[in-house]
């Protein structure tokens, strides 16, 4: 392989969190990542607020915060309008790392929120959720190798309603088709290779008990899923420069599932939100009378004046409803518990260009809870089958084996900080060649 520049790897394991791979790697199911793990540091990091991976891995890419990035959620309200838009790779406010000259020759794959592709210097294929493969391919002459390598985006989640074996096997499948991509595209030349692995946030999504329980009917399987990651990230490593350095991470955590609470349904019940019909079809149903509506997860917004075409909250109102709010959030409770573990207001997580766009109050779950933002719910809560697991902010995970003879980097403490740790690595490589070339 020939590169022009210093190179560098990262490998992503998308919601994986820092004590399941961890533990994993440390009780044998995944053997390759322990050895990686003897030869760097593993450290605990944080995720994005919400904790969702477009919002993450925008943040992970750009080393910025939502209110410059622009990504708030997997879903956004049109501005002026009630139409629900779904933001993409187009939407993004700040460049991706592998934009910047440093980088050099890129190979980019299966970043979630990349889609669509655009041209850049090297190779991108874009990470769920990515409808049209011939839009989420760069070069696109590349899109026929894909197909015969049976490259899939995503798996098919909706198999988990039917069948969890047929689920795994789904999974599997996908993975095998991955690892092919992966190895493939690692023997072209380059100066920066990204992959990302998203098998491991569907499987914990729907078989959480399933890695976590040894008593569970499908722990091996779910295990050998692992098992089968750890042998494709092995021999992903293999085929790496010994000299490159290597930055392994998730973009956030996880941890069990019991209930989802609906938050519009509990903004309607304190009298917060209104509808014009009483079976809300969109957000265009919103009455007058709202003050306040959700979108997904819990981002909470203010129906302010001049924003939405009904809006009645004025800015000398703002404030005191985000306390009322916030007030009300804090006293929620579900089958006799907590269900608010914490409130962000706007302030306190968002700076940037686009904090405008941003929502007014963010609520996180308390263990076992997950917020959920429909329309149309009967009841604030409801079991949570067949999802047994849920995304979590405080425990996502990384991994840096630095270049031999290198001091330690800065560490990484949130999602935020990766781009800035990955212009480190390469300054300080660039500086060592020039060194040896002297």
């Amino acid at each position: 392989m020939e590169a022009k520049g210093p190179r560098l790897a990262i490998i992503g394991l998308d919601g994986v969190p820092y004590e399941l791979i961890r533990d994993l790697a440390a009780k044998g199911v995944m053997p390759m990542v322990d050895e990686l793990f003897q030869e760097g540091k593993l450290d605990k990091m944080a995720s994005s607020v919400p904790a969702v991976s477009s919002v993450a891995w925008s943040s992970i890419i750009t080393g910025e915060n939502p209110g410059t990035h622009g990504i708030f959620g997997f879903t956004d309200v049109a501005a002026g309008s009630y139409r629900l838009t779904f933001p993409n790779f187009a939407q993004l406010k700040a460049p991706p790392f592998w934009e910047e000259s440093l980088f050099g020759r890129s190979a980019i794959l299966n970043v979630p929120s990349t889609y669509p592709a655009r041209p850049m210097n090297g190779v991108h294929i874009a990470g769920f959720v990515a409808p049209d493969l011939t839009k989420a391919v760069y070069p696109p002459s590349l899109v026929d190798q894909l197909r015969a390598w049976e490259y899939e985006v995503d798996v098919d989640a909706s198999s988990a309603h039917q069948s969890l074996e047929l689920f795994l096997r789904k999974l599997n499948q996908t993975l095998d088709a991955r690892t092919r991509a992966f190895l493939g595209l690692v023997e072209r030349p380059w100066d920066t290779f990204m992959a990302v692995y998203t098998g491991t946030d569907r499987l914990l999504h729907f078989l959480w008990p399933a890695v976590t329980d040894p008593r569970h009917r499908l722990h091996e399987a779910a295990l050998d899923y692992f098992r089968r990651v750890d042998h494709s990230i092995g021999r992903l490593v293999e085929r790496l420069p010994e000299e490159a350095p290597l930055v392994m991470l998730s973009d956030h955590g996880f941890e069990a599932l019991e209930i989802q609470v609906n938050i519009n349904r509990f903004l309607l019940q304190e009298g917060f939100l209104r509808w014009r019909r009483e079976r809300p079809r969109s957000l265009n149903d919103l009455a007058e009378g709202s003050v306040a509506f959700a979108l997904d997860p819990a981002r909470i917004y203010l129906h302010r004046k001049g924003r939405y075409p009904r809006g009645t909250v004025g800015e000398d109102q703002a404030e005191k409803l985000v306390d009322q709010l916030a007030a009300a959030l804090a006293e929620l409770r579900v089958e006799g518990r907590e269900a608010v573990a914490r409130v962000y207001r706007r302030q306190e997580i968002y700076h940037g260009p686009q904090v405008d766009r941003a929502p007014d109050l963010v609520a996180i779950p308390a263990p076992g809870i997950e917020f959920k933002a429909g329309l149309e719910a009967d009841s604030l809560a409801e079991p949570a089958a067949p999802f047994t697991g849920k995304h979590r902010g405080d425990n996502a995970f990384l991994y840096v084996r630095p270049p031999e003879g290198h001091e330690q980097p800065p560490q990484a403490r949130s999602v935020q900080d990766v781009q800035p740790l990955l212009v480190w690595l390469k300054n300080s490589l660039c500086q060592s060649r020039r060194r040896n070339d002297e």
